[in-house]
């Protein structure tokens, strides 16, 4: 049976007027609170949510104070694990149900589902992996709850996502489906949605996204622009960092791409962005952008660079993975502790594939403390001045083999960012070299 558009909207009215009367009532019901309640007010889960663990130890407090026991879920939630996975079939169930039951919330997604789905269920994996340390779980969750503002989400959205997990689950269980495997996936879920609320609640005072304009768009190769964008007020990134992008071609459709340059006083900020493929987002960026169009941008996210760490540094960057390590170097730039040195590796196919050398290669010569190093298949290629010679794309290990060449960099702190593949095995050869992983960053690969 179709519903209109009509009717889906009148039942979205009526499912947040409902919403907005329980959060009225529990006002009116409680202590006058000391601050104004917050816009995001958690879900109205029971008390018995999150019950401790059966042998009396007490679990973990959940993001509100409860006490809960991510690891008696995760020992459940893996013993019966075959019984829902895989889970590109749980969540393609899972959607295909929440958009029967409610399709007004269709309008909160992309058109095309492919990539929500490949994130979800990298979720499902990363929440089931990291059940059993809560605090950590939690703080992820907490980032991730302030970036989703950007997308409208509310407290009564994550409801029916909750109802739409427990259908997918009985269906894909089947007659081996339980009471206890659904609470356990519940409990899970309610603890990352408490976290996630709590998140939002602790970013009020910050925009859920940016307007900006675009105010250059340079085609450094037929796949890979810079684009300069400035914002309407500050955008609070740090040197390193990364932000999401939205194009007006592509609503509610979100990449992941680094920031290019060091925080300035005109609100300029830089993206470098290679296409990588076609009808996405970087292909509206590179080839469907131009002075003049307006993009938004999420909260800035991310922690190549740390704050607190006065090592020196070695920069490992591959294609526009060289944006966050660009911005390091410019900010370095502007206030350099005495007596440090940074060392960046650039891999790259040929010397056509070093679409920004020249700007690094300014800002290298007049500084003594910064030695640039690019890195081809034939090896490094030269000193500050140099470029890579040869054909081919640089893969991770051929990068960590020239890096070994230079030297012993276990008393260093490393940055490395670009291709997954290259990040993975550049980290490995790293620290098989003696580097500390702990000392050995990297963020998500960016872009899509």
């Amino acid at each position: 049976m179709e519903i209109s558009s009509s009717a889906a909207s009148t039942e979205y009215d009526r499912l947040i007027a409902r919403h907005h009367a329980m959060r009225l009532r529990r006002q009116i019901l409680a202590p006058a609170p000391a601050f104004p309640a917050p816009a995001f007010p958690a879900p109205a889960f029971p008390a018995t949510a999150f019950p401790g663990p059966a042998d009396g130890r007490g679990g973990a407090p959940s993001p509100t104070g409860r006490s809960y026991d991510g690891a008696a879920d995760q020992r459940l939630i893996l013993r019966t694990l075959g019984l829902v996975t895989p889970f590109a079939d749980l969540i393609d169930h899972l959607y295909r149900f929440m958009f029967l039951r409610r399709p007004y919330l269709r309008s909160l997604f992309p058109a095309s589902m492919e990539f929500q789905r490949s994130h979800l269920e990298r979720m499902f994996t990363y929440l089931v992996e990291h059940l059993d340390r809560p605090a950590e779980l939690a703080d992820t969750l907490g980032r991730l709850g302030r970036d989703h503002r950007k997308l409208g989400v509310r407290p009564v959205h994550y409801e029916a996502f909750e109802e739409a997990l427990r259908e997918a689950i009985r269906h894909r269980a089947g007659s081996q489906w339980n009471e206890e495997l659904e609470a356990a996936w519940v409990r899970m879920l309610r603890f990352a949605v408490e976290a996630m609320v709590a998140g939002a609640e602790a970013a009020l005072t910050e925009p859920p996204y940016w307007h900006a304009v675009v105010v250059g768009h340079e085609r450094r190769r037929p796949d890979v622009a810079v684009l300069r964008v400035r914002t309407g007020e500050p955008y609070p990134y740090r040197a390193g960092q990364y932000g999401t992008v939205e194009h007006p071609l592509l609503p509610h459709t979100w990449r992941q791409y680094s920031m290019g340059c060091a925080p300035r006083a005109d609100n300029e900020v830089e993206f470098h962005v290679r296409r990588t493929g076609p009808g996405g987002v970087s292909e509206a960026l590179v080839e469907r952008t131009a002075i003049g169009d307006r993009l938004r941008l999420g909260p800035p996210r991310g922690s190549l660079m740390p704050a607190d760490d006065s090592r020196d540094l070695l920069l490992v960057a591959g294609g526009t993975g060289l944006a966050p390590m660009k911005a390091i170097v410019e900010e370095l730039a502007e206030r350099r502790p005495r007596g440090r040195r940074v060392h960046l590796f650039v891999g790259a196919r040929d010397r056509a594939d070093l679409y920004d050398w020249p700007a690094l290669s300014e800002l290298g010569g007049r500084r003594p403390w910064l030695e640039l190093i690019p890195v081809a298949d034939g090896g490094p290629a030269g000193g500050p001045a140099g470029s890579p010679a040869g054909g081919g794309a640089v893969g991770g290990r051929r990068l960590a083999e020239a890096i070994g060449s230079r030297g012993d960099w276990s008393d260093h702190l490393a940055c490395v960012s670009g291709p997954a593949g290259m990040v993975d095995e550049v980290r490995a050869c790293l620290v098989a070299a003696g580097l500390p992983p702990a000392r050995v960053h990297h963020d998500p690969v960016l872009g899509r």
